[in-house]
């Protein structure tokens, strides 16, 4: 039987992201995005829901979007669902449902202040930046798979 997992969201950043090194080196930086949803109920009414999406991305993906990426901006997010599940100091069984970015791609050319502006490309264009800029890993770029991650290796 197929299997698809595969996640495709975009909305704001809840808050700046968190830059972490596992014990190896490697970059993984935590991020939630706000995701709201608008409609009208069977009364006309205009109703309004959001939902908090917790994100977690690795390597040279993780080192650019804590880069570029501050509180309040929108981004295009793509990966795969993830569930951690663990026990608290209690002996609580907890799980937590979270995202593994992939990819993801700037929504803006500016977060609002100069010193959160994406990269800019080169070739002569205006002094505008790029409406959307698209960060992935060298491996994926160049279609290969992602490098198997230990459990060892997350330091959390």
């Amino acid at each position: 039987m197929p299997n698809l997992n595969h996640v495709m969201i975009m909305g704001n950043l809840t808050r700046d992201p968190e830059l972490r090194y596992t014990p190896k080196n490697v970059a993984v930086v935590n991020i939630g995005i706000a995701v709201n949803r608008r409609w009208r109920n069977q009364e006309g009414e205009q109703q309004e829901e959001t939902t908090f999406v917790d994100c977690e991305a690795w390597g040279r993906t993780a080192e650019v979007m804590n880069e570029y990426l501050r509180k309040g901006r929108p981004v295009y997010v793509d990966g795969r669902l993830r569930l951690d599940q663990w026990q608290d100091k209690e002996g609580n069984n907890r799980s937590k449902l979270k995202v593994v970015v992939d990819n993801f791609q700037f929504l803006d050319s500016r977060g609002g202040d100069p010193s959160s502006e994406a990269p800019r490309s080169g070739g002569g264009r205006s002094s505008q930046a790029p409406a959307t800029q698209r960060s992935t890993s060298p491996a994926v770029a160049a279609g290969e798979p992602h490098q198997a991650v230990d459990e060892q290796d997350i330091p959390f």
